[in-house]
């Protein structure tokens, strides 16, 4: 593809891409993410050719995953010990890669033919594709930064966060139809009745109780160790791990404790056994079970897992969506020198654990567990519901120093919690702990890199919600319908308006 004259229409495309950033976590202002999108729409339509589209598009991407992912970098150098330009290079080239999806949907709307319907179904499609293809990376999804103030969010329990993304991008769509014919009264009043209509279905969707309480609440205590990321798998601090730990879980009444993951960066079997007595003695005593967070090991494969201790029959629960180049090294042997050379990372040769794993039995709750980065799955998350009724994510976002990371990933466990209808308790290393009601809301959350232990309570709930029963089935069929009837019009011309 030829490349084009950069000029203002790509330089304002960059800017609403990051601008778009401001939408998401930490800073929660979810009108952002709609104008920075209404602004690429916007000069799409503006746009000639396909191919000016396409750039358009990767200028936005390049603006959104630039500036929204760019505590690549801090995992990859500070802590993975990749050389500067390197680190530099692998993130530029990340940032590149996602965005070549806002730019193929701005090149398939303006071949469609009709960019009002085009852009938010392929975008929506794009996002998709995202959170599967190479294993999947669908962070900064236009849905999220809708989570949970905005009325748009409570599409989630509904269509999930796909749902939440379509009526985001329309959003944006009719915004940029009004600015485009802003002299159009017609056009105005159609555009502002739509998106009216739009905020007040999502309001209203928000009103039902898509679930019931499920017995008494339980006490909780979350430990958030605060073990830096260059200290944590060093053997000298290992010693000290283990008290903290011991110290903290030893202070709390709680009838569930949770543990970090990864919170004791040893082999389960080399765990002494007076320690872990004493860990379940605890528990027991406060009559109920604690969860920590481990590596198992068992015929030659290792398990990032949490084993529980207490009351309840021992359980494990291993991790099953591994991060590729973190945990597992796809295409080993031609990517395996990276690591040899240029990366040191504990443990990057781990095993899956199954999607066949049932919620555990602790603290008289049915508890699902996933880890760190498996909450970014709202599909593989419904895989143990309507069965449990607390969600649990343990993780270790120390990775990405004091960067959005911990943030953005706080407001995806949100959005599961709004899909599900659930609670999700959040034990992390560094941050960010936090107990999440069943609304997405945030009843408590921990100081970021702060020795804390956060307490509270958490309340199970039983109850379907369409996504827990349907999962992306409705909103997919939905897409690839509307994408169907495009086809067959595609020979309309481009409208630019």
């Amino acid at each position: 593809m030829k490349l084009p004259r950069l000029g203002l229409p790509h330089l304002a495309a960059l800017l609403a891409g990051a601008f778009c950033v401001i939408g998401f976590a930490p800073f929660y202002w979810y009108p952002a993410t709609i104008v920075g999108l209404a602004g690429l729409v916007y000069l799409w339509q503006k746009s000639q050719t396909p191919a000016e589209a396409w750039w358009l598009g990767l200028a936005f991407g390049l603006g959104l995953f630039g500036v929204g992912i760019y505590w690549i970098y801090i995992s990859l150098h500070d802590f993975g010990g990749m050389p500067t330009v390197m680190a530099v290079f692998a993130t530029f080239m990340l940032s590149l890669f996602m965005a070549l999806f806002p730019a193929a949907t701005g090149w398939g709307a303006r071949k469609l033919g009709n960019p009002w319907l085009g852009i938010p179904v392929l975008w929506v499609l794009s996002e998709w594709v995202r959170g599967w293809i190479f294993t999947g990376f669908p962070w900064l999804l236009a849905g999220y930064s809708q989570i949970p103030g905005s009325p748009l969010a409570g599409f989630a329990p509904v269509l999930g966060i796909h749902g939440v993304s379509l009526a985001t991008v329309l959003s944006a769509g009719l915004l940029a139809a009004m600015a485009l014919h802003w002299r159009q009264s017609a056009v105005l009043f159609r555009g502002a009745a739509l998106l009216i209509l739009l905020w007040v279905a999502g309001g209203l969707l928000k009103l039902p109780q898509w679930s019931t309480p499920a017995g008494a609440p339980v006490s909780v205590a979350l430990l958030q160790g605060n073990i830096t990321q260059d200290l944590k798998w060093e053997n000298q601090t290992l010693r000290e791990t283990l008290q903290r730990y011991l110290d903290m879980t030893l202070q709390t009444k709680a009838q569930l404790i949770i543990l970090p993951e990864t919170a004791f960066p040893l082999i389960s079997s080399q765990l002494p056994a007076d320690y872990l007595h004493r860990l379940a003695d605890h528990a027991r005593q406060n009559g109920g079970d604690i969860l920590i967070g481990t590596v198992e090991h068992e015929n030659d494969r290792y398990y990032n897992s949490m084993l529980s201790l207490g009351n309840s029959p021992e359980q494990a629960y291993r991790k099953t969506h591994l991060v590729p180049f973190g945990e597992f090294i796809p295409l080993k042997q031609v990517f395996g020198w990276v690591y040899e050379n240029w990366l040191d990372i504990p443990l990057t040769d781990m095993s899956r654990g199954g999607f066949q794993q049932r919620p555990m039995r602790i603290a008289g709750q049915a508890v699902a567990i996933n880890i760190c980065y498996e909450d970014v799955f709202g599909e593989e998350i419904i895989l143990q519901l309507p069965e449990a009724n607390i969600l649990v994510n343990t993780s270790n976002d120390a990775w990405y120093g004091e960067s959005f990371a911990a943030y953005q990933h706080l407001q995806i466990a949100q959005a599961r919690s709004m899909e599900t209808a659930r609670m999700m308790l959040r034990s992390t290393n560094t941050g960010a702990t936090a107990i999440i009601r069943a609304d997405g809301t945030l009843a408590a959350h921990a100081p970021h890199f702060q020795t804390t232990i956060l307490e509270g309570e958490a309340q199970g709930y039983q109850g379907t919600t369409p996504y827990v029963r349907w999962g992306n089935w409705p909103v997919l069929i939905l897409l690839f319908t509307a994408l169907g009837l495009l086809w067959r019009r595609r020979a309309r011309p481009f409208a630019a308006r």
